[in-house]
C-alpha cells in the first residue's frame, strides 16, 4: 500500500474514533462540546496517530487495538494547537485552514476546550475496551502520555518557546526546547504504538525511541523552513508567523543550507533506528521521508 493511501486510511480511523470519543452537541454544555468537535474533527495531517498505528503494526498489534491511543494522542495534540493560538500564547487566527477556536467561538471556551480535550483523552486510554487488557501496559501508556504532555514535554517545551521569543537563544537551547514541544508527542506516539503490543523488548522500545526523537527534530527543523519557505493557503496557518513573532528558529540560527543539513541527517539517523525491525518497519519508513519533505 502506498503511503498517501495508508495515510489516508489512517486518518479515517482517527476521524471515526475521534467521533465515537467526543461528546455530540445534543448534550450539555452544548456550546462546549460543540467548540471541542470544531476544534478536533475535519482538519489536520493526523501525523501522530498514523505514528502510533505504524508503529504498533509494525509489532503486530491489530488495528482495533490502536485506535484508542492514537485517538488520545491526537486530542492531546489538539488541545496544545487550541491553547497556543490563543492571544496570550501566540495570538493565531488560523489554523489548519479555519478560524482558530478563540475566533469562532471566544478565549473561554477556547480554553475549556483545551481542558476537556486533555482530559478525554485519559478518559481514553482507561476506558477503552478495545486497547490491550494489561493494567501494567495501560498505566505504562497513561504515564507515557501524562510525561509528554506535562512541563517535561510538550506545555514545558511551550513555557521555553515563550521565554525564548525576541531573544537569543543557543543551538543546544533551541534543540532541548524542540525536543520538549514537539518532539515528545511524536516520541509518545511511537511509544503507545509499541505499548500495544505484547512481548516488545527494551531494547527495540529503545530503538524505536531513537527513531521518534530524530524524526521530532527533523520535523520541527521543516516546520521552521516551511514558516520560510511556504505559502498561507498550503499551510493552513499564517506564513511567516514565527519570524513576525521574533521567534528563534533553526533556519534564522544557523542558516537555511545548515537547517537542510541537520534535518536530512536526522532523517537517516532515524532510518538507521529502524534497523531492528526489518520489512515490517517500512511504513515508519516512508512516513519519515514525508516528513522531511512535506510542504504543509
Amino acid at each position: 500500500m502506498s503511503l498517501p493511501t495508508l495515510l489516508s486510511s489512517y486518518q479515517a480511523r482517527t476521524e471515526r474514533a475521534l467521533q465515537h470519543w467526543l461528546p455530540t452537541a445534543q448534550i450539555l454544555p452544548a456550546r462546549l462540546h460543540q467548540a471541542m468537535r470544531y476544534a478536533a474533527l475535519d482538519g489536520g495531517k493526523r501525523i501522530r496517530p498514523a505514528l502510533v498505528y505504524m508503529a504498533g503494526v509494525a509489532l503486530g498489534a491489530p488495528l482495533s487495538r490502536l485506535d484508542g491511543p492514537a485517538c488520545a494522542l491526537e486530542l492531546i495534540h489538539v488541545y496544545s494547537l487550541v491553547h497556543d493560538d490563543l492571544p496570550a500564547m501566540d495570538d493565531d487566527d488560523l489554523r489548519r485552514g479555519k478560524p482558530t477556536t478563540h475566533i469562532a467561538f471566544d478565549e473561554a471556551t477556547a480554553v475549556l476546550v483545551g481542558d476537556a480535550l486533555q482530559s478525554l483523552a485519559f478518559y481514553i486510554l482507561a476506558h477503552d475496551p478495545q486497547m490491550l487488557d494489561d493494567p501494567t501496559r495501560r498505566l505504562q501508556m497513561v504515564e507515557t502520555l501524562a510525561l509528554a504532555a506535562g512541563s517535561r514535554g510538550m506545555a514545558g517545551g511551550q513555557a521555553i518557546d515563550l521565554a525564548a521569543a525576541g531573544r537569543d537563544i543557543t543551538l543546544a537551547e533551541l534543540e532541548d526546547m524542540h525536543i520538549h514541544k514537539t518532539g515528545a508527542l511524536i516520541r509518545a506516539s511511537v511509544r503507545l504504538g509499541a505499548l500495544s503490543q505484547p512481548g516488545s523488548d527494551a531494547a527495540l522500545l529503545d530503538s524505536l525511541d531513537h527513531y521518534a526523537k530524530c524524526m521530532g527534530l527533523a520535523f520541527q527543523i521543516r516546520d521552521d523552513i516551511l514558516d520560510i519557505e511556504g505559502d498561507t493557503a498550503t499551510l493552513g496557518k499564517p506564513q511567516g508567523s514565527d519570524q513576525a513573532a521574533g521567534k528563534p528558529t533553526y533556519p534564522a540560527l544557523v542558516g537555511m543550507d545548515e537547517a537542510q543539513r541537520m534535518a536530512r541527517d536526522l532523517h537517516q539517523e532515524a532510518l538507521d533506528s529502524l534497523a531492528p525491525l526489518g520489512e515490517a518497519g517500512q511504513p515508519l519508513r516512508a512516513i519519515a521521508e514525508y516528513i522531511i519533505n512535506r510542504h504543509s
